[in-house]
């Protein structure tokens, strides 16, 4: 057998070890299937019936003459063989009597580079491999920045394919110095260089006498030896609130996963972004009652207080809270097809919430193109609640969201946030929201009446209050087009200023929810994501999106203010329905049909929905 082995015995009984998740990349051919799958046999981890497969493969797939091609064992895709490249993530099992691993090999071909992040993104350590004829490349680089994006902090270069240069010293100082130069800046807290021959075997498990200058460790032991990651326990505590369960009057919980730290009942904890606190009265495993949870565990959570929290709002100890921004700066990698466009629409998953985002680079004059990484800025509609990743991989990290079409085209990391809420605290009512709704004889809530200019929306909204003032609701309609006079009137059309006016529109509608006033707002707020953003500010049951449907050749034929006459005649930009387009709700509460309704009956259809919802 080529190179020097040491022969681990065949695992029948994985014992407890720690785990270390760790992946492999480089550029295309530097040999990272040949190193796993040679790894997995030297360790035990190949049952017979599969070496035996892979003697068969070997002779009719393999790269390496009669010898075995340990790079079969983990190019398992047809199209992979057929193409001798890896090109989806395919993870291993392994292990040693001092450790467990679970091994991520990533695609090396640029095209595939957002596999290699979906792989960067679970993992502990990463093997970089450098082919030694070719040294240092762009997808090196490339790869080692993602690595650094995604929190990994110990990478163990691997000098691949040393036998070919006939183990010369020279060339493996070259390259160990070229990589050291190469991520100066990335933050690596261990970089350890390694000699290795992932065909020969050379340095794998056991040092080489083909490479007596080398007095480090093989690969394995280097692996064995690398910091495990914290499970997340000893950071501060976060949850973010995926679910508010309110089954009856008398229960009102907030549940999620805990994401890190710990917990007990009796802490004081905060809301953010609104900085609210509590006590924490009531931990739910399950059906079980518990007095403390920790990072992992999924939770309902009671406080002592009903105070205001909504979905993707942040659980966190009244004492160290997380920062509460409106203004991202971000680093992240670019995975969609085309490269980013400054003009682009787009919105940010971040934790538990979804809201339209606007992305500008640090560096206007950079093409930011597939796989390539750069830093830049998001801002936000509102403040959320955001960790640094690197104090806070699970809240720090997002995905960017293509808003017309759906797709994902950038993952990234939070570096920084100014926190705008650390001098503003919030000051509590005097008067509760319950104790207004029992003067009011109704809740208070939000009514949303969406859809095209001239569909219908103030005319419902007008016979809507009507009616509800008619049965003694307290109730007060916000026009899109009076906000525009006061409230917004410093907003233009542009999609940011279009998503600036739904949310003051909806932080002015909250404020009259709570003191329990029925909020009748008609605008035509023509994305999806700008409503679901607004929505995310209420308890489900507090916010009502009805669907003022008309076609867009009734609107035009009902013209009321003349401005479809003047958007086609071009003298105005970026109307609606004709220069920009409308998203209809995709699950709204209630949809109006109001070419067959009359303005009474649509108001009507609205009025016994709020019944039905316990409004009234």
């Amino acid at each position: 057998m080529d190179g020097a082995v040491t022969a681990f015995p065949p695992q029948t009984q994985r014992a407890e070890r720690d785990l270390l998740r760790f992946l492999t990349c480089g550029s295309v051919d530097d040999g990272k299937s040949t190193l796993i799958g040679r790894l997995l046999f030297e360790t035990g981890q190949v049952p017979e019936d599969q070496l035996a497969t892979l003697e068969r493969d070997s002779r009719r797939f393999g790269t390496d003459g009669a010898n075995l091609d340990y790079a079969l064992l983990l190019d398992g895709l047809e199209a992979e063989r057929e193409q001798g490249i890896t090109i989806d993530v395919a993870y291993r099992y392994m292990s040693t009597p001092r450790r467990s691993f679970i091994v991520a090999d990533t695609p090396g071909h640029e095209q595939y580079t957002r596999n290699m992040a979906t792989g960067a993104s679970t993992c502990d350590a990463a093997v970089v491999l450098v082919d030694a004829v070719k040294g240092v490349t762009a997808q090196t680089a490339r790869h080692s920045r993602i690595v650094a994006l995604f929190g990994i902090r110990h990478v163990i270069l691997a000098v691949n394919k040393i036998d070919l240069l006939a183990h010369d010293p020279s060339v493996f100082a070259r390259i160990r110095d070229a990589y050291a130069e190469l991520v100066a800046d990335l933050g690596f807290r261990s970089v350890t260089a390694i000699p290795v021959s992932a065909r020969r075997g050379d340095n794998l498990t056991a040092p080489s006498a083909a490479t007596p200058w080398y007095d480090g460790p093989s690969l394995i032991r280097a692996l064995e030896d690398l910091p495990v990651a914290d499970t997340g326990v000893a950071r501060p505590f976060r949850l973010a609130v995926q679910y508010v369960n309110r089954p009856d009057a008398d229960f009102r919980g907030y549940a999620g996963t805990i994401a890190s730290g710990e917990v007990r009942v009796g802490d004081a904890l905060a809301v953010c972004p609104s900085g609210r606190t509590a006590r924490l009265a009531r931990i739910l495993l399950g059906d079980v009652e518990a007095v403390q949870a920790r990072a992992g565990d999924a939770v309902t959570l009671v406080l002592d207080e009903d105070v205001d929290v909504a979905r993707g709002d942040v659980l966190a100890p009244a004492d160290d809270r997380p920062a509460a921004s409106d203004r991202l700066d971000v680093r992240l990698l670019w995975m969609g097809d085309q490269p980013f466009d400054p003009a682009g629409r787009y919105q940010v998953k971040l934790g538990a919430r979804t809201l339209p985002a606007r992305l500008s680079l640090s560096d206007a004059a950079v093409v930011l193109a597939p796989n390539e990484v750069a830093d830049g800025r998001l801002t936000l509609p509102s403040p959320v609640a955001v960790d640094a990743f690197r104090d806070d991989p699970a809240q720090g990290a997002f995905v960017l969201i293509d808003r017309v079409t759906g797709v994902t085209v950038a993952a990234g990391v939070v570096v920084s946030a100014p926190d705008q809420a650390a001098h503003i605290h919030h000051s509590p009512a005097a008067v509760s929201r319950e104790a207004h709704e029992l003067l009011n004889g109704h809740r208070g809530g939000v009514v949303w009446l969406t859809g095209l200019s001239g569909a219908g929306k103030s005319t419902v909204a007008q016979a809507l209050q009507q009616s509800l003032h008619g049965r003694g609701c307290r109730t007060v309609l916000l026009d899109g087009d009076n906000l525009r006079h006061g409230l917004t009137r410093d907003l233009g059309f542009s999609d940011a200023d279009r998503a600036e006016n739904v949310r003051r529109t909806g932080e002015a509608a909250r404020l009259f929810a709570e003191t329990g006033v029925i909020a009748i707002c008609a605008l035509i707020s023509p994305r999806q994501a700008d409503r679901d953003a607004v929505r995310a500010r209420f308890d489900d049951d507090r916010f009502v999106e009805v669907f003022v449907d008309a076609s867009l050749e009734s609107c035009r034929a009902r013209d009321p203010k003349g401005l479809y006459a003047r958007a086609s005649a071009g003298a105005i930009a970026g109307f609606t329905g004709i220069a920009a387009p409308y998203e209809a709700p995709r699950a709204p509460d209630l949809t109006l049909a109001t070419e067959q309704l009359s303005p009474a009956s649509a108001a009507d259809a609205v009025r016994r929905l709020l019944e039905e919802r316990g409004w009234l």
